[in-house]
């Protein structure tokens, strides 16, 4: 069974900068990583709840969002063509990018393939997304 431990080696093996940001809740904490991407800039939040690894990336704010409409249905065409373990949603006001995997059989290849399909969707889809925002810039 995979562990907190295996992440982090994860994490090193992968040469991605990340901090380590372990919530503690009474004797059991959760487990955060703040990974910070260079090749894109972006800052991937990966964590443990139970036996899930969840991966999240902000892309941006809604509220640089003129029009709505087609920001959602660029991004639902997005989900179908050209995300293979993520996906774009809606959290507090924002669009994130997610994923998840189980962390009982999560190995390193699929670790990396989960961070490479975020990072590459953010490279491929920022100009794209960022024309869809009234600012012309995404988060």
């Amino acid at each position: 069974m995979r562990t907190r431990e295996d992440i982090e080696s994860y994490l090193m093996r992968s040469n991605l900068s990340f901090k380590s940001l372990r919530e503690e809740e009474g004797d059991s904490g959760e487990d955060i990583w703040l990974v910070r991407d260079a090749s894109s800039g972006e800052n991937i939040i990966i964590s443990l709840s139970g036996n899930l690894v969840l991966f999240r990336v902000k892309v941006l704010e809604l509220e640089t969002v003129s029009e709505k409409q087609p920001l959602f249905e660029k991004l639902l065409e997005l989900n179908a063509s050209d995300m293979v373990h993520g996906s774009y949603g809606l959290a507090n006001e924002a669009v994130v990018l997610t994923a998840g995997m189980i962390l009982e059989t999560l190995d390193y290849n699929e670790f990396q393939g989960v961070v490479d399909d975020l990072t590459l969707a953010l490279t491929n889809h920022y100009e794209m997304l960022s024309q869809l925002t009234q600012s012309g810039e995404a988060a």
